[in-house]
């Protein structure tokens, strides 16, 4: 099986040196012999590391495609276009295409989806989401029959990177985004991974396939991490929770409709989530028959996500000796939930006047809303004094409200927004 390469950044070095290493195991077990014959790149004599004769380096992308030569291509080169294009070429001729791009799945799955059924041909995307876990098949094979209600996640390992030293160190967020910098787990632009774009594009690509909806990235709420700071985690483990970002897939109980985002949320220490450190990624599925299922492990780096686009790539080989394909069905824009009609538990925390009578006038408001309060504490007194609130489930819109109209009362110096609980 030839394999055509788009791409040999990190994660493409690491399939190519992947493939090489393993493709002896990989004969014996499937009588298959996987080869890398082309490989596109920017710059064709650069050096990448890997063992391949410096004629299997080009520059065009199409001549790769195009070439009958190649069996099978492996996308590893991100962003819309050219491999939208490529892509799109690679399935019209009834090449299968494995990819590891969250970007254009997001935003074209359902596109790419059709044509790859239409043509009878796999187009498989395991490496596209939480890096090395295998989720994405168990999802579309294993789960396809199974009424989901839920999926929620950690998937993006820069920012759970840094809310994990966040809480463990009591560190706060600009250190421990520089630290993660320097140790390369984040960008030096790292606006993708804190502001949440990242794990929007995944959110996306999990919904789409938890559910058989056309979603994309623009679809989902999205909230990132830059105003989460050291007393929102302090006072979350006192409360007996651990805040993450999470991306969220559910159907909106009584309906049919989808609710999908992405934000901070406090999460119970108890939950298996809640002990995912470091750059790792977990995914919680919850499911009416089977239950509760997690799947944990690396998600990202160039190791990892070899790992997964290999294993696509020795099932795209198997399928079309065997002239069939994975197919993914039809893909139908759903009615989304805006997020002022979720309803969901929130933290709220203001900095208030330590005075007589500002907890009741205070609570008069969220009585008027209809939001009423679980736990109450106060933290610090006189300049410092800080309320802490945890609400019953509410609706968004109501809490909102809450929030304009205490910041309009002269007793509330400031407020610290408002995090969602996750209800177990």
């Amino acid at each position: 099986m030839r394999i055509g390469l788009l791409g040999c950044g990190n994660v493409g070095a690491a399939f190519v040196n992947l493939v090489n290493e393993r493709a002896t195991a990989i004969a014996e077990r499937t009588g298959i012999r996987l080869s890398i014959t082309k490989v596109a790149v920017r710059d064709a004599k650069a050096s990448r590391g890997v063992a391949l004769p410096a004629g299997a380096f080009v520059t065009d992308v199409n001549s790769v495609v195009e070439d009958p030569d190649v069996d099978l291509i492996v996308e590893a080169m991100g962003g819309l276009s050219p491999a939208r294009e490529a892509i799109t070429a690679a399935l019209g001729k009834g090449k299968p295409v494995v990819t590891a791009n969250k970007a254009l799945l997001a935003e074209t799955g359902a596109e790419m989806f059709a044509v790859a059924d239409a043509t009878g041909v796999d187009l498989l995307f395991e490496a596209a989401v939480a890096g090395g876990i295998p989720f994405i098949r168990p999802l579309r094979e294993s789960l396809r029959g199974e009424p989901i209600g839920r999926v929620m996640g950690i998937v993006n390992g820069t920012t759970n990177f840094i809310l994990s030293k966040m809480t463990e160190e009591g560190a706060d967020y600009a250190d421990v985004l520089r630290e993660a910098q320097r140790l390369g787990f984040a960008e030096a632009d790292p606006t993708a991974d804190v502001e949440g774009f990242d794990a929007a594009a995944k959110c996306a690509i999990i919904a789409s396939i938890a559910f058989a909806a056309d979603v994309r990235s623009a679809d989902v709420y999205r909230e990132g991490i830059t105003s989460i700071g050291a007393n929102d985690i302090a006072v979350a483990h006192r409360l007996g929770y651990v805040i993450k970002l999470l991306a969220v897939a559910e159907r909106t109980k009584g309906s049919e409709q989808l609710s999908v985002r992405v934000h901070p949320a406090m999460v119970p220490a108890t939950h298996p989530l809640a002990s995912v450190r470091d750059a790792y990624n977990a995914i919680f599925v919850e499911g009416a028959a089977v239950g509760s299922l997690m799947f944990y492990g690396r998600g990202a780096g160039g190791d990892p996500t070899a790992s997964a686009i290999l294993g696509d790539v020795i099932d795209a080989a198997v399928n079309l000796r065997k002239e069939t394909h994975a197919m993914l069905g039809s893909f139908a824009r759903p009615v989304f939930t805006p997020i002022n009609d979720m309803t969901s538990e929130y933290l709220l925390s203001f900095e208030v006047l330590d005075q007589p009578g500002v907890l009741h006038a205070i609570t008069g408001v969220f009585a008027k809303n209809g939001v009423s309060i679980r736990a109450a504490e106060q933290v610090g007194i006189g300049e410092s004094a800080r309320l802490v609130f945890i609400t019953h489930s509410a609706r968004e819109a109501s809490v909102q409200q809450c929030l304009g109209e205490l910041g309009g009362l002269g007793v509330v110096k400031s407020s610290d927004g408002l995090i969602r609980v996750v209800e177990q």
